[in-house]
């Protein structure tokens, strides 16, 4: 036992005198002397147990103009043993088809799907398609959101949650200056938002504009009527209470056709097709005055017109604000990686996340806490001519009154657009489409 003790001392000597020397500050050697060549263990060095993380892919289905991509770069650095694959596009109908198409044959949904809010009616009950967040983790984290933006995710009884909120869409006037100022507008943001904040004031404008210039005052026929439109209070196309068609005496539904219309005939509304190359182009060139969008066209306007930073600014709309738009993160129940594609959206969807999707595509916040940050208030677009863009779209967004859409908006709506694209392009009556877009809407309505 002596022998034991003896050795066990000496050996803690030898330790403590190895350790010391290992702590005695820089372990540079000093004076170009050679560093000694450390003696082998005595012992080997205990195996790491630790288990590689499992590899995991996750497929993303995107819509439109967003930063998911580069900030999914980032968060795979993070996290090497995650792979994401995206597939976007900008067709929201075509986007959300797909997914029914899937679901219902149990085959082809992605881990991640981005879920835009004039279709949340047609999923919002499919609980048995989805993961429910709650479940995941997302209650620890509902009190950072707008509360009325979670609610349009979640079940009446608050029990199910479908998808995370992304951004809100309150709608804009995003105008050329260097227009403006060729027709004698004004081309700061308050003196041109005075100079059309009505919409008889903004037809006279768009009237001048054309005679003036040669140009079309607004882009196209969607975005005027949808302008006009989304200021409607309560509800659009369809009773929130019963979910029955009231688009024909919603008066709000007929001003925006009326308007749209008399757009249509004075000429100054352009003829191209929304997401087309010819609008793109034409955004790029100057071939319009203005267009009426949400927070999130700011991303499409830099990608389509590159060529045209610092012509561009952004004013209020007349009469008003619109909310088109905001999309939701969900998780089908055919991914294999719930846990992981839920982390992965959690941190998409977090206030640093959601302050860089601003930043770069001009995604409006969830997070009312980045509305007082001043690295949000103050950020300076100079696409946009240096303008602090966020104060616009927070005065948009304190005018915004939440609508109900219902399960059929989508395809609702296509009936009147195409009955004012019928009024531009083959000189149709426009009282006779109203009509037969009514109709349209009254039958799917009764077979659905």
């Amino acid at each position: 036992m002596k022998r034991v003790k003896h050795w066990t001392v000496l050996l803690l000597a030898i330790m403590l005198v190895a350790s010391l020397a290992a702590c005695g500050g820089n372990n540079t050697p000093k004076n170009n002397a050679t560093a000694p060549t450390p003696t082998d263990s005595t012992e080997p060095a205990p195996a790491d147990t630790t288990e590689p993380a499992e590899k995991v892919e996750l497929s993303f289905w995107s819509l439109g103009t967003t930063n998911y991509e580069a900030l999914g770069k980032e968060y795979t650095k993070e996290h090497p043993n995650v792979t994401i694959k995206f597939q976007n596009t900008s067709d929201q109908t075509a986007h959300h088809n797909n997914l029914t198409t899937s679901l219902s044959a149990d085959s082809g949904a992605p881990d991640i799907f981005m879920l835009e809010i004039g279709f949340m009616e047609r999923f919002i009950n499919a609980q048995d398609k989805f993961y429910n967040l709650n479940e995941l983790g997302a209650k620890d984290i509902q009190a950072n959101y707008l509360d009325w933006k979670w609610k349009q995710a979640s079940s009446v009884d608050g029990s199910f949650q479908i998808g995370l909120p992304t951004d809100i869409g309150p709608t804009v006037v995003y105008y050329r200056t260097d227009l403006a100022e060729t027709a004698g507008l004004p081309v700061d943001p308050e003196g041109f938002g005075a100079a059309i904040d009505t919409w008889d004031k903004f037809a006279t404008v768009a009237k001048a504009f054309k005679e003036k210039t040669g140009k079309p005052f607004a882009d196209l026929t969607d975005l005027v009527y949808n302008g006009v439109r989304d200021q409607s209070a309560d509800q659009i196309y369809f009773n929130k209470d019963d979910g029955a068609f009231i688009g024909d005496t919603n008066p709000q539904v007929k001003k925006a056709y009326d308007f749209t219309v008399k757009g249509i005939q004075e000429g100054w509304i352009g003829n191209t097709l929304l997401w087309s190359p010819e609008w793109g182009q034409a955004m790029n060139d100057g071939g319009f005055g203005v267009v009426l969008g949400p927070a999130w066209m700011a991303g499409n306007i830099k990608s389509n017109a590159p060529d045209s930073t610092g012509k561009w600014k952004i004013t209020q709309l007349p009469e008003g604000a619109g909310n088109w738009g905001g999309s939701f993160l969900t998780l089908p129940k055919e991914g294999k990686h719930p846990k992981e594609a839920y982390e992965f959206i959690a941190w998409l969807d977090n206030q640093d996340s959601q302050l860089e999707s601003f930043k770069a595509s001009g995604l409006m916040p969830s997070i009312p806490a980045l509305y007082q940050d001043a690295a949000f208030t103050g950020f300076q677009d100079e696409f946009f001519g240096g303008q602090a863009t966020a104060v616009e779209y927070g005065k948009a967004a304190e005018r915004v009154k939440p609508v109900y859409y219902g399960p059929l908006h989508d395809q609702t709506d296509t009936f009147f657009k195409d009955a004012l694209k019928n009024v531009l392009e083959k000189k149709a009556d426009p009282a006779k489409e109203w009509d037969a877009a009514v109709k349209k809407a009254k039958t799917l309505a009764e077979r659905s």
